[in-house]
């Protein structure tokens, strides 16, 4: 199977909320369509499609507004592309912006395209892919900054360490890689980043979430902690005064807010399952599934891949982190029959530990911060340099960690 990710180079913004009309004169190219209707980044989009082409498109316009994007499929000469342009630039409505999907190879055919005003042209067949990238083109300002990646970690079952990795993963990205990162906790309940980070922030996530209206940039930018020089932090309060029954929307307006803010976000997700927490994980750009050696952990593993395949048909799978491996006395499942069970792969498996992971926790404390040399920390920085596409740090451990060891160096010395 073909590594579908998205290079984090060049990530596809999602559409804005916009009308597309498409008029198609072949089957293959209306059941494309359909199909990039129901990607993740075309959830505000509102798409119809219908077939006749060019001239279809003509006689819809004479008397109704024009969309904000019209695709138009011609299959060359016989379907008198340029007539058909000449006649729609007459009722088209200014601003509406129009794709052609062609069937023909031709520079000077695409070169009267461009003279009248068409957006782009795409070689049939299409790929859903590929019509998606052309439209959100369309509404990215040239010189605008990339958006930022979406990474959202879920455990496959409560307690088995997904806010850990998430949160050890956001640091790791951040110091590792140089990336500016934030971490955003999703459990306003019981949230756990504040305690990881050792941080007490007074605004948080629920100002964000609760008061819809009020979120800007500026107010964004008060709610986030600074954790280090490439690391911020979105908290959760961890407080019961209010129930979290949060709509399936509630988090869109946040987290394209903080797309267009920083380069790399990660989503702590709680383990829970309700209409916001499915449309969080099917809207990222990358999800890491975090789940234990156990019967539990694989059935609800195997259920979130099934259900994550169908919403999103032109992604990847969810990458599998296998955590806690190797409890002593515990019977397991090993990595490989887990794996088989799943019919993927795993990403990484990360061995138990308790002195370790709980002397981080306790200390408010990232794993690399207490142990450099930690299998772990090896999982975490490999990991990082996957999710971000660049080479991983590894010119030698002390390189890489070179601000705690000198800081230790430092604090031996006086």
């Amino acid at each position: 199977m073909p590594d579908l990710h998205e290079t984090p180079e060049r990530i596809i913004a999602p559409v804005p909320r916009i009308t597309i009309q498409a008029f198609c004169e072949t089957q293959e190219a209306a059941a494309m369509i359909e199909a990039a209707c129901l990607d993740r980044r075309m959830q505000k989009a509102h798409t119809k499609v219908q077939m006749g082409g060019g001239p279809a498109a003509v006689e819809a316009y004479r008397h109704a507004p024009t969309p904000n994007v019209i695709v138009i499929e011609t299959q060359g000469a016989k379907s008198r592309p340029l007539e058909c342009l000449d006649s729609l630039a007459e009722v088209c409505d200014e601003g509406t912006k129009v794709i052609i999907i062609g069937h023909v190879n031709d520079v000077l055919l695409y070169r009267q395209f461009l003279q009248r005003g068409v957006s782009d042209y795409l070689m049939a067949p299409v790929d859903p892919v590929a019509l998606i990238q052309a439209v959100s083109d369309l509404f990215s300002a040239p010189g605008a900054k990339p958006v930022g990646r979406t990474i959202a970690v879920i455990g496959a079952k409560g307690g088995n360490g997904a806010s850990t990795i998430a949160h050890n993963l956001a640091w790791t990205i951040a110091r590792g890689q140089g990336t500016a990162t934030v971490i955003a906790d999703l459990d306003i309940a019981f949230g756990t980043a504040g305690l990881n980070f050792n941080q007490d922030p007074p605004q948080g996530i629920a100002e964000a979430v609760f008061a819809p209206d009020r979120l800007d940039a500026n107010l964004l930018e008060r709610l986030l902690s600074k954790c280090s020089d490439n690391l911020s932090l979105l908290s959760a309060p961890a407080i019961l005064d209010r129930t979290t029954d949060l709509s399936e929307p509630a988090f869109d307006h946040l987290i394209d807010l903080l797309r267009a803010a920083v380069p790399c976000l990660i989503l702590d997700v709680p383990h829970q399952w309700s209409a916001w927490t499915k449309r969080v994980l099917i809207s990222a750009d990358e999800i890491l599934v975090v789940a234990a050696p156990e019967l539990a952990s694989l059935r609800n593993t195997k259920n979130l891949l099934t259900l994550l395949q169908q919403g999103r048909p032109n992604d990847a799978r969810p990458r599998i982190i296998l955590n806690t491996v190797g409890v002593p006395k515990r019977p397991e499942i090993s990595a490989g029959e887990f794996a088989k069970a799943l019919d993927a792969p795993l990403t990484a498996s990360i061995p138990f530990d308790a002195a370790l992971f709980g002397t981080a926790a306790n200390n408010g404390q990232m794993i690399a911060e207490i142990q450099p040399g930690a299998k772990a920390t090896e999982v975490f920085a490999e990991l990082a340099a996957r999710l971000t596409g660049r080479p991983e740090a590894r010119r030698s451990r002390s390189n890489l960690f070179e601000p705690i060891l000198s800081k230790f160096t430092r604090r031996k010395a006086s």
